[in-house]
Parts: structure tokens; sequence; C-alpha cells
């Protein structure tokens, strides 16, 4: 890891990480100030909707205690290859044009805990950016463990020009507050915010055709009203989408004509489009 390096070898990492960020196009990190609000969800869909767009899209998961990208895009028996005395490592392919690079990858046990301080998660998410060979990218999307520590901070540190964030949350009051804090983060740091997204927005009832306000609704369109933030969208929750994320399909492919996958696709076009631009300061 990078973490206690001589000066020489922190030059030429930084340099190995401008040689492979100069071959993507645009870098998002993608938060949440709360645990349990589907960020790592919101990721993968969006990265699907990407790809069926025509676009090249790599993941890059940061969330180093709980890897559960691989996981959820059905890849999580990939192997990284690596060449160049480990220097260079390949990112799994969890289907065309849709790359990850996890730490899941290098976990024989996945019931083992990760027990790391700070500075070797800095070091471990630093070797990501510096060795893994994504080529060339479309896309990077950044997903993040909950709130605004050592992770957030790396990755806006080390990638200068990160496009920007997505901040992701549900429309409960307590997740709310803590999305608060993942917008001050980002205009702290002076990053973009590219948006925000309101998941688990009612529960569709496939039955009545109703919808159940299981956690409330429009609280996250309100809360970027109030911050001054692009609202991307309501992502409502449905079963379909459980049932693939828990089996490792694409639930845009399984269940196209869902509510949520229009949601999620809808979002992705906005993206792409660059609509979704806001100040860094408000």
């Amino acid at each position: 890891m990078s973490d206690g390096m001589d000066f020489a070898a922190r030059i030429a990492e930084d340099k190995a990480i401008r040689t492979n960020l100069d071959r993507i196009g645009k870098k998002i990190l993608i938060m949440s100030g709360k645990g349990g609000v589907g960020k790592t969800t919101v990721t993968i869909n969006l990265a699907n909707a990407l790809v069926d767009s025509g676009k090249r899209v790599g993941i890059l998961d940061t969330d180093l205690h709980g890897p559960n990208v691989a996981k959820m895009l059905g890849c999580e028996d990939g192997i990284l290859f690596s060449e160049n005395e480990g220097k260079t490592f390949y990112p799994v392919e969890a289907r065309p044009n849709l790359l990850v690079m996890s730490l899941a990858f290098a976990i024989k046990d996945p019931d083992s805990p990760i027990v790391w301080r700070g500075p070797m998660k800095t070091g471990a998410i630093r070797q990501f950016l510096a060795q893994a060979e994504w080529g060339t990218l479309d896309y990077l999307l950044i997903d993040s463990p909950p709130g605004t520590g050592d992770e957030q901070l790396t990755v806006v540190q080390t990638i200068r020009e990160l496009t920007g964030t997505i901040i992701v949350t549900t429309p409960q009051e307590v997740a709310l507050l803590d999305a608060r804090r993942s917008v001050a983060f980002s205009r702290t740091m002076g990053v973009a915010i590219l948006g925000l997204i309101e998941n688990m927005s009612g529960l569709f009832c496939p039955h009545c055709k109703g919808e159940i306000p299981v956690f409330g609704t429009g609280g996250g369109e309100r809360l970027a009203s109030e911050l001054g933030v692009p609202f991307l969208g309501r992502i409502p929750l449905e079963v379909p989408l459980m049932e693939a994320e828990d089996s490792g399909r694409s639930h845009l492919e399984s269940a196209p004509e869902s509510r949520s996958a229009r949601a999620l696709k809808m979002i992705a076009l906005k993206i792409d489009q660059g609509t979704a631009v806001s100040s860094i300061k408000e």
C-alpha cells in the first residue's frame, strides 16, 4: 500500500494515477450520508443504464469494509489478473463494457472483516487508482461507504478532476439530515454536486397498483430545492429490484418496464446529457 512510502515512490504513484485518470471521461463519486439508503443499488443500476446506452463504464468500490458491488453484479467469483510483478491489475468484467475493481476480489474468505485504520484505507484506494488498468472509459462511478470519512476524502483529494458527486437518500428525516452533511462536504471540498436522488420513494403494490409511503415520499426533492441542488429523480421500492440485486442480475434487463427501471434510466440520461450540474458553493 502507499501508506508510509518514500517521497519518490509517492511521486511515481501520483503520476500513475494521473495517467490512468487521463483516459477516463467523467469521474463521479456516489455518496450517502446514512447507511442503508440503497446507494450501491443505485450505483450498479446507473452503471448498467449507461452501458445499455452505449457507454463503457467502470465501478470502483471504495466501501472497503462492505464491498458488495461484485456480489450485486453477479461477478463475485471474478479474478483480478495482474502483470508487471503485481504492479498492474485488470478489473473484472461484470458484463461487456462494465468493469469492476473491488477489494472483494482479493478476499479469500468473504466472512473475514477488514480491520483497517485510515492510512491503510487511503493507501488501498490510491493503489486501486494507480494500478487498475481500466483502459479508456466514458465513466468511472466510485461507490463509497456511508458518511464523509477517509474514503470520500481520499477520492476527492486524489482525483483533482472529479466531475462531481451524486448524493443518495431516502425520504426519511434521519436520512435527510445525513444527506445535508454530504452536500456540505461536497461544497467544503469544492466539488460540484451533480444532484440528489430520492431512493425507496414509496412501495408500489403490484396488486392494488397503489403506492405505500413506507419511508414517506418527497423528502429528497424538498431537500434538494432547499439546498439549491439538482434533483435527479425518485426511485420507488419494488420487489423485482430487490430480487435482481440479490441474484446478481441486471434489473434493467429483467424488469425493463418497471417503475424503478424507468426511473433509473431517466436519471442516467440526465447525468449523461449533463443536465444535472450544481454550482460548487451556495
